[in-house]
């Protein structure tokens, strides 16, 4: 059993968003995994039944998972933002997101998946082995 509750799925190919996976560190059990690992992979597949590239927060104890710029929004809530930093960055997900993109020079844009969504059956069934190879986020991405 790990010792995560929720877990970051996020772009492992993007410094910053690695970089933004590390600073989540200030929250109480909760890992990330590189959206290309092999568990990340097997669970979006059996949440959605495809493997959406988008940034994924997925909650084991409370059986949800968010997704894009309520992934985002969440993250914030999480971390202690103010409710305005977390509206600012869900409001502007998609302009955020391919900012950061043009700046780092990651290609590739995001899949339009958004929202809050009850854990699948069987991304519940995957959700201990994500959550086993989870890092968590005081470490340096790999």
């Amino acid at each position: 059993m790990s010792d995560y509750h929720g877990v970051l799925v996020y772009d492992g190919e993007c410094p910053f968003c690695s970089a933004a996976a590390s600073a989540l560190r200030r929250v109480e059990g909760v890992g990330a995994i590189a959206w290309e690992d092999d568990p990340a992979q097997s669970f979006l597949e059996a949440q959605f039944g495809e493997t959406p590239f988008a940034l994924v927060f997925a909650d084991g104890r409370e059986e949800r998972v968010y997704v894009g710029r309520e992934a985002a929004r969440e993250l914030c809530e999480r971390a202690g933002m103010p409710v305005l930093i977390q509206d600012v960055v869900g409001d502007n997900y998609e302009s955020l997101a391919d900012a950061i993109r043009t700046v780092t020079g990651v290609e590739g844009d995001p899949d339009p998946y958004h929202g809050e969504y009850p854990m699948a059956e069987a991304a519940k069934e995957t959700f201990d082995t994500l959550a086993a190879n989870a890092w968590h986020t005081a470490k340096v991405s790999r």
